[in-house]
């Protein structure tokens, strides 16, 4: 990742748009029209516009069950002032909310205000019933699974992690604490770094079938043997560096604790008591084993409801479903002298830190997110009362690509919000 906030060149919103430029259309579709996992086309740009709205597509998966009967509520109060919103990104641009979202490459956007549904739009292949490829919005779900049971005492955060996991004793996580790895403070030899084709990243994703395997292929052949491969660089406990195999890692604790895959976890424990409108899904590796750092697609309107739950402090659809305490936890935050000392996001992210897998603003209005690559987010802004939902098929991965506009977005729809 790069502090820098130039902005790189692509093919705007509408001429990547997939219906326009007819990906997958026809039975069978044209050569050139077709998108593939085995020669990695589908997470090519512009190819993903499309395929981020069809991951269950390419990869296996298996499904996070919704609860049967009616949804729950998400009532409309839709504005038609927003879009026209002015504000001005980090380049110093100004431009308005639409312009916004369409250059960050929106699939998808919801935006609740006091629970009701105040703005709902999709583009290209976005639809309401349609499940989105969510990346590392996955991490949320799972580090909220593990904070409740830290809460409930089901799971010491001190306790060292190869004591549940003993596959992993001899590897970089052999020294490390599961509070450790629920906030990233895993010293570990391996790179984030999505622009690098030679990144730690790639492999863990070959090793879980997410990437097609080259010719000749003698690498791990599931996540648990590529987690079992990775080596200690520095001390535990002492930075925040972002890694997604930290989650992988949480995702097996949690199996293991509780006996049940991560898919049925996440639905008997959220899914279902959030009274969601959709299955949800999430991808597998070759031995079954769910990818918890970043494999669920879920719609824009399931991921509203559970982020409106978070602002409500753990209840929604009638009931406690996560503890209050839980909540108020993540809102504070982790300690931001850690944050601080982690590269790649002090450009557009300062003053933030990271607790149990979520990014904490520590801004005036206490905003708080869930953040996947190419664009995939849940803003809560707790002041605001103003949930924020979007799905986005980005041509680049990192946030640098779309913080320095989203952000001042999303707090001037904030203020917007407010002022009623």
């Amino acid at each position: 990742m790069s502090d820098t906030l130039t902005p790189p060149t692509w093919p705007d919103a509408h001429a990547s748009n997939p219906q326009a430029l007819g990906w997958m259309q026809g039975s069978p579709p044209p050569a050139d029209k077709t998108i593939r996992f085995d020669d990695g086309s589908f997470l090519r740009f512009p190819q993903l516009r499309w395929s981020l709205s069809h991951l269950r597509e390419f990869v296996p998966t298996t499904a996070i069950e919704r609860a049967p009967g009616a949804p729950s509520a998400l009532p409309l109060a839709l504005r038609d002032d927003l879009d026209a919103l002015r504000f001005t990104s980090l380049h110093g641009e100004a431009m308005s909310w639409r312009e916004a979202l369409l250059r960050t490459y929106y699939d998808g956007i919801l935006v609740l205000h006091r629970g009701r549904v105040v703005q709902e739009d999709y583009f290209g292949e976005g639809a309401a019933d349609r499940g989105h490829a969510l990346f590392s919005v996955t991490k949320s779900f799972v580090g909220t699974l593990a904070a409740m049971d830290v809460h409930q005492g089901r799971l010491d955060p001190q306790q060292p992690v190869a004591e549940l996991l003993p596959e992993l004793r001899h590897s970089a996580y052999g020294t490390a604490s599961v509070r450790q790895v629920m906030d990233m403070l895993i010293g570990l030899d391996y790179s984030e770094d999505y622009a690098d084709p030679q990144a730690g990243i790639w492999d863990f994703s070959r090793a879980g079938g997410l990437l097609p395997r080259p010719e000749g292929y003698a690498g791990p052949l599931s996540y648990g043997e590529f987690l079992a491969t990775l080596r200690q660089q520095g001390e535990h406990g002492t930075a925040f560096a972002y890694k997604t195999v930290n989650t992988q890692v949480l995702g097996w604790l949690l199996e293991r604790l509780h006996g049940q895959r991560l898919a049925t976890q996440i639905s008997q424990r959220l899914w279902q008591p959030l009274g969601m409108d959709h299955e949800a899904s999430i991808s597998l590796d070759a031995t079954g084993a769910a990818f918890g750092g970043g494999g669920m697609s879920a719609t824009v309107r399931d991921l509203a409801r559970f982020g409106e739950m978070m602002r409500l402090r753990g209840h929604f659809n009638g009931r406690q479903i996560v503890p209050e305490a839980v909540v108020a936890d993540i809102e504070a935050g982790g300690q931001r002298s850690h944050f601080a000392q982690a590269e790649g996001y002090r450009a557009t992210l300062p003053g933030w830190s990271y607790r149990s897998m979520w990014w904490v603003s520590h801004n005036a209005h206490g905003a708080y997110m869930a953040r996947g690559v190419h664009g995939q987010c849940i803003y809560i802004d707790p002041a605001a009362e103003m949930v924020i939902v979007r799905t986005g098929s980005h041509p680049v991965a990192s946030g640098v690509g779309n913080d320095p506009i989203t952000l001042p977005a999303f707090a001037a729809v904030a203020e917007a919000l407010m002022r009623g």
